[in-house]
């Protein structure tokens, strides 16, 4: 592996400008696919296989005037204090805000709500339901403000207007924090790499394989039918980890031609050597993506797949087109002030290695830091196990739903109008449930459909019942039920299953078959659904990267800690995102004015990403232990010396990705804070507590046993060579202290606490 990377960047270098104008052609081809490609049509979220799921796809078969995907509204009306809003005056200026609706091409209904009776007992609130004849997504500008100025009439009539639903424009998105993210990893590179051309190299290159990944995406959405949000991982992972590994390959040349290497033989040993990493660190994040496929969502497995896409793309970047930029920026890369150190430093190693003597006398942070950790292993690995340990603690208490309008922020229209409809009409009336009647078997549907609401009035927790509403064969009806309780509490949860076990008694009567659905329903089943697939999603996500992680590092115990030391960030991370978002602990700092339940795919997201980053650091941390290990170091050196090259650009990868990712915090919606917010922690938690802190404990408990390998396994997991000792004899580097993988040498045993202040690097 190590030898043919070698030899691919070596030619990517040489013939650079071959290589930049096939990207330059690719990005071409993909551009003019994606203006050219026809937009996807629109297509409703779905779960196959969950209850709700089956009540929504009957009522598409038998009832599809009840069960339109269009977009829909609720305009919500109060009256002045004082006043009614049945009022003459009031009445009037409600009738013109449904008048001025009912102009619009794309309404289908707009329902005067002293018509359809929803005016609430005390007379001083109303609704308007609005329904469109097309989705939310692609109802036009004019149809939107429309909408708004419809409202802003009644608002200036002196009545309180309010809208909700998903026809007003949501302006609350994920803001500007791509660009923030962009910033803080210019920032961060320069601090790093103290010139302006090797930080601008990772933010070019990974820009090139984002625009890549997501143009094919687009220009493959008409083929495959994805839906809009296919991109949005691709996009964001796109940007994480072609960063991260344009990092790692221009780091490892940089360090290359401070040992006197020419430029084109820096770039193929930096290609050999970190780009073996960058390809299994790759493998890990596209295993991660691609196998969120076994949650069977499939919304979930399209931005899978695509985002692995999209992390593939960025690895064949860091392996030919990086390699070819450096072979226009030469020792460029290097800041002139650094030239000039570097120059000094390659020449040095020329006259005989004093650059060794050199790098002893000024250990770098990495280098104090690893052997504060290897003097005291066990303190340092009980108080990082036991600080994340506590952090999970409010994992425990978890609650998961889907967002609605009541985790919006007060400011928004959508909220105050989702609290002036609880007010006035009850806390179940902004999330009611259908309960769908399936009478095709039984002998008679209305008995049947009179019978489940009998039934349901007997359920505790209904605040009513509504009256059934049947198909034209009235073999399928509906039955409106409202709770007592909020759509997203463990109330609503509860009457849902007391419902369904009614349904149960009333089937082996009827014969009627009796599906919950609704909003609150699917809710309910979607995060179950993602509760059931999160264990196997782990063990096969984390399983098949032990098994690479093995070929990596010829260990059996170094795959298991990184994949033990990643489940703890994630809950940890987890424990976080409940104690603020759940809980409201220091929600104020960050804008969350609402708490509510956790988004129910924000733990298999933070699965899914935070491993393929996760792994990123341990491959690239871990292999340069390894490789100092396979080339003589004892176990304790080793780590010191992977803790020298490698901490730092871990440090900064993972500050990039922090800065990326808390972005996001600043956004207006409570659920992109979510993600931000629980995206950020685990990277912090990972690469600073795990990476940086828990490997090198336990490394140094481990000794020599952290290398260990049966002899019958070896022989069967290919010998992938990441440390790259077969590109050392492919080379033929000479190191008269290398001793030889496996040897029982007296440097390798002796006592390296003895040591560590004279480790070759």
């Amino acid at each position: 592996m190590a030898t043919f990377l070698y030899r691919l960047g070596r030619s990517a270098f040489r013939r650079r400008r071959l290589v930049v104008l096939l990207w330059v052609a690719i990005i071409a081809l993909v551009g003019f696919g994606a203006a050219n490609a026809s937009a996807p049509a629109a297509k409703p979220f779905t779960v196959p296989g969950i209850e709700a799921q089956k009540a929504v796809d009957l009522l598409g078969e038998r009832m599809p005037e009840a069960a339109a995907d269009g977009a829909s509204a609720r305009i919500v009306f109060r009256a002045p204090a004082g006043q009614q809003i049945d009022s003459a005056t009031n009445k009037a200026a409600v009738e013109q805000v449904v008048g001025a609706l009912k102009g619009s091409d794309q309404v289908a209904a707009a329902d005067d709500p002293f018509t359809a009776g929803t005016v609430s007992k005390d007379h001083t609130t109303a609704y308007a339901a609005v329904s469109y004849q097309v989705s939310g997504d692609t109802l036009k500008d004019a149809t939107r403000d429309n909408l708004e100025h419809a409202a802003q009439k009644g608002r200036d009539a002196g009545l309180t207007v309010e809208v909700g639903g998903d026809a007003l424009q949501d302006d609350s998105g994920p803001g500007n924090g791509e660009i923030v993210g962009i910033a803080i990893a210019a920032v961060v590179l320069v601090i790093t790499f103290g010139g302006l051309v090797a930080a601008g190299l990772p933010i070019l290159t990974a820009l090139l394989g984002v625009a890549v990944g997501v143009g094919g995406i687009t220009a493959l959405a008409g083929v495959f039918d994805l839906s809009p949000t296919t991109s949005t991982l691709a996009m964001m992972l796109g940007l994480a980890v072609g960063i991260d590994y344009a990092l790692f390959v221009v780091s490892r040349y940089r360090n290359e031609l401070t040992k006197g290497h020419d430029p084109e033989d820096a770039a193929g040993r930096a290609v050999g050597t970190a780009g073996s990493a960058v390809v299994f660190a790759g493998l890990t994040v596209i295993v991660a993506l691609a196998g969120l496929a076994v949650v069977n969502i499939p919304m979930l497995t399209e931005m899978g797949l695509a985002a692995a896409g999209t992390v593939a793309v960025a690895v064949l970047v860091a392996l030919t087109f990086v390699p070819a930029i450096l072979g226009f920026a030469g020792k460029r890369i290097f800041g002139r002030k650094a030239r000039r150190k570097a120059e000094l430093l390659a020449a040095e190693a020329a006259e005989g290695g004093s650059v060794h003597r050199r790098a002893a006398e000024k250990p770098n942070m990495g280098t104090r830091w690893a052997r504060f950790v290897l003097r005291h292993p066990i303190r340092v690995l009980v108080i990082a196990v036991l600080g994340l340990g506590t952090l999970a603690i409010p994992v425990g208490s978890m609650q998961l739903g889907l967002p609605d309008d009541g985790v919006k922020s007060t400011d928004t229209t959508q909220r105050r109008g989702y609290d002036l409809l609880t007010e006035s009409f009850g806390p179940g009336f902004n999330g009611p449930l259908l309960v769908v009647v399936d009478a095709a078997k039984s002998n008679n549907g209305k008995a049947a459909a009179a019978e489940v609401t009998q039934a349901l009035g007997r359920v505790k927790g209904i605040a009513s019942v509504g009256e059934a509403t049947f198909n034209k064969a009235g073999n399928t009806a509906i039955i409106e039920v409202t709770p007592n309780s909020k759509p997203s509490s463990n109330a609503t949860k509860d009457l849902v299953h007391a419902i369904r076990d009614t349904a149960d008694q009333t089937k082996a009567r009827t014969g009627a078959e009796t599906l919950v659905g609704g909003a609150p329903a699917l809710n309910i089943d979607f995060s179950q659904r993602l509760n059931d697939a999160l264990l196997p999603y782990l063990a096969l996500v984390v399983g098949l990267a032990i098994l690479l992680l093995m070929a990596v590092f010829r260990s059996v115990l170094v795959p298991i800690k990184a994949a033990g030391g990643f489940l703890l960030s994630v809950v940890a991370s987890l424990g976080a995102v409940v104690a603020v978002f759940q809980w409201g602990w220091l929600g104020s700092l960050i804008g969350v004015d609402q708490t509510g339940p956790i988004m129910s795919m924000m733990p298999i997201f933070l699965v899914g990403i935070v491993f393929g980053l996760a792994m990123d650091y341990e491959v690239f941390l871990v292999t340069g232990m390894r490789e100092a290990y396979v080339h003589g170091e004892s176990p304790r050196q080793a780590v010191v010396s992977g803790f020298r090259h490698g901490a730092r650009v871990v440090t900064a990868a993972a500050l990039i990705m922090i800065g990326v990712f808390a972005g996001f915090i600043g956004a207006p919606d409570s659920m992109v804070k979510m993600i931000g917010f629980g995206l950020a922690s685990a990277v912090l938690f990972d690469a600073f507590v795990v990476r940086m802190t828990i490997v090198p404990a336990v490394l140094a408990l481990l000794g020599k046993s952290a290398w260990w390998l049966p002899g019958w396994l070896n022989r069967l997991i290919p010998n992938v060579d990441v440390e790259g000792e077969g590109l050392r004899k492919y080379l033929g580097d000479d190191d008269a202290n290398a001793a030889p993988v496996g040897a029982d040498a007296s440097r390798r045993d002796r006592d390296p606490d003895l040591d560590l202040d004279t480790v070759k690097v």
